[in-house]
């Protein structure tokens, strides 16, 4: 049992598009359609307010079990193990969400948030954490739910996203990574992937050289937005 926690896993790599990595894709594509079905259903004050809670609880004991992990194995490190990975702060944020219902922040989530995790379940950053291994499981639980966190404020709240939402959260990514940039060159990190690339297979991979490749993921964040802003929108119209 211990060799699923282990810190230094000795699973085979993680595989990009194979069972393992489908099977999870599948589960959260089925929830997100359960969620669409029965979303008038979900409707009702404690039925959305048992949902709501239900998706807080389970992100939040996702990533909280994940750092009392790495501490327990002497894994935890300032370089490694802050949250500040967009898709990894998107789990905090969609917490807060989820108990506030804010529609500020929402906006924020449903770009940021939402790309950033869909971004990471599509191309997981794993290493050897394949399955069975504990940071697996915890990895796509936390990244689906901040999915369906996302598409469930749209879909029972009712929230939508604007355009001029779209452009605020894209400076206030900016400024973000600018912060991060600095804390990187202090602690010798390299969270956001500012400073290179991910030594897996990621879409970074086609985006040119540092730090060239900083320029692409700016208009690809930029067109990732606008693509998840189409849908609604198409429904506005």
């Amino acid at each position: 049992m211990h060799a699923f926690f282990r810190i230094h896993s000795n699973l085979h790599s993680f595989r990009l598009f194979s069972v393992e990595h489908l099977l999870p894709l599948g589960i959260i594509l089925i929830l997100c359609t359960l969620l669409f079905i029965f979303r008038n259903k979900l409707k009702e004050k404690s039925k959305r307010r048992y949902v709501s809670f239900f998706l807080a609880f389970l992100l939040f004991f996702s990533t909280a079990w994940e750092q009392a992990w790495l501490l327990f194995e002497h894994g935890w490190s300032l370089k490694r193990s802050l949250p500040l990975q967009l898709s990894d702060l998107s789990v905090i944020l969609a917490i807060v969400m989820l108990f506030t219902r804010s529609k500020k922040l929402f906006e924020f989530m449903y770009f940021a948030g939402l790309g950033s995790s869909l971004q990471a379940i599509l191309t997981p950053d794993l290493g050897r954490y394949s399955f069975p291994h504990f940071e697996y499981f915890e990895f796509f639980v936390s990244h689906g739910g901040v999915v369906l966190a996302c598409l469930f404020m749209v879909l029972v709240f009712n929230y939508c996203p604007t355009l001029q939402g779209m452009w605020v959260t894209i400076f206030i990514v900016n400024i973000y990574s600018g912060i991060v940039f600095f804390l990187n060159k202090w602690l010798g990190a390299n969270y956001l992937y500012i400073m290179k690339k991910p030594k897996s297979v990621s879409l970074l991979d086609y985006l040119g050289q540092w730090p060239w490749y900083l320029l692409s993921m700016e208009m690809v964040m930029i067109l990732s937005f606008y693509i998840l802003y189409c849908p609604l929108w198409i429904k506005k119209k």
